[in-house]
């Protein structure tokens, strides 16, 4: 098979490259996605939300945020369009009063069933160049790595956060100034 220039793209270090390739199926999906699901609020972030929400049991917004891997603030306005719109609801979580679980209405199941159908075409256009039983193989492949990466996100590890903040790197400040018994102030002689 030949690239743009006659060359065997099997050969051809860009083609070869992975980030290239995800880069090249990400921009196409995303391109599918927005022209498919741009109407929602928020677009494709919108449409994950309502996938995320449509789950039992209904998970509160902190669980959703770190599953898609959305800052919770971006997140909290994106369930606030999508609650105006009436396609999702908040309610408190029996729980834990503190908490409000975020949960999908019947409008947003309809919503996101319609665009998950029409998703399912931009997929098979993107993989149109696969048989079958390759778009399987591929798709299978793509769920384990993309679990087993969510898995080792650093991000969820949250005693690995923890300790990343508890040793901060060493200051440059300037040393604090101490008081003497005299009640004045001198600055410590260390560095």
């Amino acid at each position: 098979m030949s690239g743009p220039h006659g060359d065997d793209i099997h050969t051809d270090p860009i083609t070869d490259d992975f980030g290239w390739m995800l880069g090249v199926l990400f921009r196409a999906h995303l391109r599918g996605a927005e022209h498919t699901v741009g109407d929602l609020p928020g677009g494709p972030r919108g449409y994950q939300v309502l996938v995320a929400a449509d789950r039992d049991p209904a998970r509160n917004q902190g669980a959703i945020a770190e599953e898609l891997g959305i800052d919770r603030t971006v997140l909290t306005y994106l369930i606030d369009d999508l609650e105006r719109d009436g396609l999702l609801s908040r309610r408190p979580d029996p729980a834990d009063r503190r908490s409000r679980l975020v949960v999908v209405t019947d409008a947003g199941r309809a919503a996101a069933r319609q665009r998950r159908e029409a998703l399912r075409d931009v997929e098979t256009r993107l993989m149109a160049a696969l048989t079958d039983e390759e778009a399987a193989t591929l798709r299978a492949l793509l769920r384990r790595a993309a679990c087993a990466a969510q898995a080792a996100d650093p991000l969820t590890d949250l005693c690995a956060v923890a300790e990343v903040v508890a040793d901060p790197p060493p200051s440059r400040r300037r040393p604090a100034a101490r008081a003497t018994r005299s009640g004045t102030t001198r600055r410590s002689a260390e560095p």
